[in-house]
């Protein structure tokens, strides 16, 4: 006969990045990053802030939890570390919240820096209250079970985005963005280039400029044919 299988399958130990690789992030533009990295790394615009707290930047937690149950978001509070991302996957279930202000709250008193979802929330006045960011694709008053089955520490999709536990993650108010934590020196080496450029195309807006010092280099490599009357 065959026995039955636990209700939660928890991975605590995986590698997380050092102090000084989180600190490349912790002050940066989600664009930036994504710019850093090829591109991408953005989780579905959906998953937008829902809290009056936004910025964050932590080790992403994973949870991968069944529709409308949360006993794996409670059990990772005890595997959770201070600067953890907790991220919650619901496979995008908008029926009923995942978690509250109390889930929040407690999250906040291990060290939790942001809650984030590819489902629904509720109590955004306790969310506020508890004042960590927490981003989800909406609200609902409806209640989950605590039953499982669900994980902890694996791998999980959120927002179109696979993410590991480990991974950097960072949010501001466009959004939420995954670092994957073998990417991470890589990232850090191309960010300083990104945000170099950033600098000088700023600091042109700030003296006047109509148009980026790189266009018209591009607009003659790639070519363009002009059509109509010119006009004198």
């Amino acid at each position: 006969m065959a026995s039955t299988p636990p209700a939660l399958v928890i991975r605590k130990h995986f590698p997380r990045p050092t102090a000084e690789q989180l600190a490349a992030f912790t002050s940066t533009q989600t664009g930036f990053v994504v710019d850093a990295q090829g591109r991408r790394g953005a989780l579905n615009h959906r998953i937008r802030p829902l809290s009056q707290a936004v910025r964050f930047c932590g080790v992403a937690l994973t949870v991968q939890s069944r529709a409308r149950d949360n006993l794996a978001c409670w059990a990772a509070l005890d595997a959770c570390r201070p600067g953890d991302v907790v991220l919650i996957a619901v496979d995008e279930y908008e029926e009923a919240s995942v978690v509250g202000d109390v889930y929040v709250a407690m999250a906040r008193n291990n060290g939790v820096v942001a809650c984030v979802t590819d489902g629904m929330v509720r109590d955004i006045r306790g969310i506020n209250e508890a004042g960590i960011p927490v981003f989800a694709k909406g609200l609902s008053p409806n209640s989950p079970f605590k039953d499982g089955p669900g994980e902890i520490g694996t791998a999980i999709t959120l927002g179109g985005v696979h993410v590991g536990s480990g991974d950097i993650v960072l949010g501001d108010e466009d959004g939420v963005v995954v670092v994957p934590y073998a990417n991470i020196d890589q990232v850090i080496k191309d960010l300083a280039q990104v945000q170099a450029k950033e600098a000088v195309m700023e600091a042109g807006v700030k003296k006047g400029d109509k148009t980026p010092p790189w266009l018209q280099q591009a607009l003659a490599a790639k070519g363009v044919r002009y059509i109509g009357a010119e006009t004198s």
